[in-house]
């Protein structure tokens, strides 16, 4: 497997339509995604002294943070609207060798930054809701 560009690694949005249609979340400078998983232990007596874990179950997320320049796009106005309203909506992760994965997600953190003459910068936190899967 060769490397990837960061920069083909991109966040987008649905419009909410069916079937839905994505936009790029215009500006990302950095984006970081996270897949975590809980673990639901069942050692017992018979175990042999080794930790055993039950496979498929416990509680899977995926959090993606994403930083970069606030462009006025109207995916940044969905994004706005949804952490003021507290709603989920659909995303979509794409990367560099073709590969997507298609969730909903909760804006948990949505933060504006900006120095005198300089441009508007954001960032943002997403908690996945359900299930996410390969597109």
């Amino acid at each position: 497997m060769s490397a990837q560009k960061g920069a083909a690694f991109l966040l987008k949005i649905s419009n909410g339509a069916t079937p839905p249609v994505y936009q790029t979340v215009a500006g990302l400078r950095t984006t970081q995604m996270s897949i975590t998983g809980d673990t639901v232990v069942i050692t017992n007596q018979g175990s042999g002294g080794w930790r055993e874990l039950l496979s498929g179950a416990g509680i899977r997320q995926v959090s993606v943070n994403a930083a970069g320049i606030f462009l006025g796009s109207a995916a940044e106005d969905q994004i706005r609207a949804h952490v003021l309203a507290g709603t989920i909506a659909d995303y979509e992760l794409s990367f560099e060798d073709g590969a997507k994965m298609r969730g909903r997600f909760l804006v948990q953190r949505l933060d504006y930054s900006g120095d005198y003459n300089g441009e508007r910068n954001y960032s943002l936190v997403l908690e996945s809701s359900g299930e996410v899967v390969p597109a």
